[in-house]
């Protein structure tokens, strides 16, 4: 199965955004920090592609651990512009869509595997109101299996950690499903 992964690059004060640095290393898409250039550059990326599964990954500032979230939200409510210098605020991901969508990727499964291999993460109930949300929300109404992970700055965790987490990630989403008991 093949897994696209996809990065966001510096935006805001942050000069280093480290899913940047993991989709470096991973090879993947970087997407533009970008209200307006989100959808398309994502749309391209899985018509280029042609993914079985997206792999989102994003800085999350505040949070020191690596986060799977598990549900995007049809609301862009940006605190700070994005990089065109665009703050929609209250504004829809997408016009009479539905207000709420669940990742279908094994989140549970995701989070186990980083504790066996003794990363820590956890799973998240938002995937905020940025662009990060922005891109699970799209590629969720687009139909797509996709999941977003949220990682905390380089000082809280180390880009090597973050490289291995995305990597068991990516190995969960991209693994046979269980055949049923």
């Amino acid at each position: 199965m093949q897994v696209l992964v996809t990065g966001f690059g510096p935006f805001g004060e942050n000069r280093v955004n480290p899913s940047q640095l993991v989709i470096e290393r991973l090879g993947g898409v970087i997407l533009p920090v970008s209200a307006e250039r989100t959808p398309r550059a994502l749309g391209a990326a899985v018509e280029q592609r042609q993914p079985d599964a997206i792999l989102m990954l994003g800085l999350a500032e505040k949070r020191d651990e690596i986060q799977i979230e598990r549900v995007a939200i049809n609301v862009l409510d940006f605190r700070i512009p994005d990089n065109d210098g665009k703050q929609p605020v209250d504004e829809p991901v997408v016009e009479d869509g539905p207000a709420a969508y669940f990742s279908n990727v094994p989140l549970k499964a995701i989070v186990a595997a980083w504790e066996e291999a003794g990363i820590k993460g956890s799973l998240s109930n938002s995937a905020g109101t940025f662009t990060c949300n922005q891109a699970l929300y799209t590629a969720l109404h687009r139909g797509l299996r996709a999941g977003f992970i949220h990682l905390p700055p380089l000082n809280k965790v180390s880009l090597e950690v973050m490289v291995r987490a995305v990597e068991i990630a990516r190995d969960v989403i991209g693994a046979p499903a269980p055949l049923p008991r």
